[in-house]
């Protein structure tokens, strides 16, 4: 009878650790997973906002050869666009700094390209021109994607966080250094509608 109640023992402890470590293992490689997938759609990110940066000097150039008085307004894009391709983000480091960091640079490039667009206005010719009408069509459809881009990693890393808060996950995650994702965020004052004068 004692021998029966050691084997019972012993079955119970050896089912409940194949269980935690069932339960450990199923929640580590899905937390993996989705860690894996907000670094890959980091990289998506990263991909369109580089499509911009590749298109600005070749219409920069064209703008210039119609409007070549409206110098400062080509060395702020540039500007820009220099600072926009030097902040670069670990994936596997997303804070809220570096995410405020990566935006804060990509809208002022975006307000250099506002402004000369505006520049663009001036000058009918360059409207007409084919190369600009090129290029300006790409760079809307790079916008669109950027805004698509960020969206699907606002997605992907509210899964992975909301996934790594819900219990016993968040347990896991906390012992084996998995942190929560900081999302896009809308820029400041974009709550506001612009206001358009006739």
């Amino acid at each position: 009878m004692k021998i029966n109640k050691t084997w019972i023992i012993v079955g119970v402890i050896a089912l409940l650790v194949i269980i935690l470590y069932s339960s450990i293992k199923g929640s580590y490689n899905n937390m993996v997973t989705k860690d894996e997938a907000v670094t890959s759609q980091w990289g998506n990110v990263e991909n369109v906002y580089q499509r911009r940066l590749d298109l600005i000097p070749n219409l920069v150039n064209t703008v210039k050869g119609y409007a070549a008085h409206e110098q400062e307004t080509f060395t702020k894009v540039i500007e820009a666009r220099a600072k926009a391709t030097q902040v670069n983000i670990n994936p596997q480091n997303l804070n809220a700094e570096s995410l405020k960091q990566f935006q804060a640079a990509q809208g002022e490039l975006s307000s250099a390209l506002s402004k000369l667009m505006v520049v663009v206005e001036q000058y009918p010719d360059l409207k007409a021109n084919q190369n600009f009408l090129d290029l300006q069509a790409q760079l809307e459809g790079t916008e669109n994607r950027i805004a698509v881009e960020r969206r699907k990693f606002n997605e992907v890393a509210q899964d992975y966080n909301t996934y790594i808060r819900k219990f016993p996950k968040n347990i896991w995650a906390s012992i084996f250094g998995f942190e929560k994702k900081n999302y896009f965020e809308a820029e400041a004052g974009a709550e506001k509608a612009p206001e358009v004068k006739f």
